[in-house]
């Protein structure tokens, strides 16, 4: 496994978290989109590497979940799946509601403890693909949602490996974090996605919303949107309450799938707090860089960087399914 050394001149966290968005302004490859119903009379939408009917049933499925307002767009996302279409693996990533453009249909959404709309995509998965292994990687929000569905599945998740990638696994620090310093500039930007879309889903379901479009306009902080949306949408008694029973950092202990854990210890958005501090089960494999920034790890040079995570993402499966 090739270590994280970030590219000479780039070790500034704010650097490495920002650089993928200017270095990749158009995905890799084009998706094959599908739309799959939810019990509950929404949707989620998928997007895929290749044709999925034309799938060996013995090769192994990466499946990606995002981070907070993220989409197949994301540079993160796009770049993953092209690194598993490399390497001739079928990919798919889940678009959490309301993520791939189209405002979903019900009041609630999703959030980093939200796993039955997973559930619900992976049981449908594997209705599909009863012999493939399933690998998982979740970025951001994404991985805290998957350290959670791992842990609530212990002896029956769909998935046989997986990887997060700066998962937030302590929500409460991590809210606190993004309110300070040039961190307020990623809560601004991802405000500004938040409230445009809550304002949209105002305007089409005006009786079930918790605040009004003007109130919608008075929040400034992530923690205030949790406190005043996520948490009476998903039945929360409040951001506190959210934060305490969503965060990964608990729940580590309970999970039996092999698990790899990619924080930087730079990262923007975090503190300390995701840190582990307990001794880990064995199958969890910890891995913690001085730099990297939040989903940034961005090495090789000036003239010609390169995304490591998309390198080291397969090294990793790789070599689990070698073992």
């Amino acid at each position: 496994m090739i270590p994280f050394e970030p590219a000479r001149g780039l070790r500034n966290a704010h650097l490495q978290t920002l650089l993928p968005r200017f270095l990749r302004r158009s995905p890799l490859f084009t998706p094959i989109e599908q739309r799959l119903d939810t019990p509950d009379g929404d949707f989620l939408d998928l997007a895929w590497t290749a044709p999925a009917e034309e799938y060996p049933p013995n090769q192994p499925i990466m499946i990606l979940f995002h981070g907070l307002e993220g989409s197949f767009r994301s540079p993160y996302a796009n770049g993953l799946l092209n690194a598993a279409k490399q390497q001739g693996w079928l990919g798919v990533m889940m678009h959490f509601r309301g993520c791939s453009g189209e405002i979903n249909r019900l009041a609630h959404g999703y959030h980093s403890g939200e796993t039955s709309d997973a559930t619900f995509f992976l049981t449908w998965l594997r209705q599909q693909f009863p012999q493939n292994p399933f690998w998982a990687v979740g970025v951001s929000l994404g991985g805290n949602m998957l350290v959670n569905y791992l842990a609530e599945n212990p002896s029956k998740s769909e998935i046989e490996a997986a990887q997060v990638i700066s998962p937030p696994l302590s929500l409460s620090s991590c809210s606190e974090r993004i309110q300070q310093g040039f961190s307020r500039v990623y809560q601004q930007y991802l405000l500004s996605s938040m409230k445009k879309n809550l304002s949209q889903k105002i305007a089409i379901l005006p009786d079930k919303m918790p605040l009004t479009a003007s109130e919608v306009e008075q929040i400034r902080t992530l923690w205030q949107f949790d406190e005043q949306v996520t948490a009476p949408l998903h039945g929360f008694k409040d951001a506190a309450d959210y934060y305490l029973r969503c965060s990964g950092i608990s729940k580590l202990q309970q999970i039996t799938t092999p698990l790899r854990i990619i924080h930087a210890a730079d990262d923007p958005f975090m503190t300390n707090a995701v840190i582990p501090t307990e001794p880990l089960p064995g199958n969890i494999d910890y891995h913690l860089t001085p730099n990297g920034g939040h989903v940034g790890f961005v090495s090789g040079t000036w003239r010609n960087p390169e995304f490591w995570l998309e390198k080291t993402v397969p090294e990793w499966f790789d070599k689990i399914a070698c073992s």
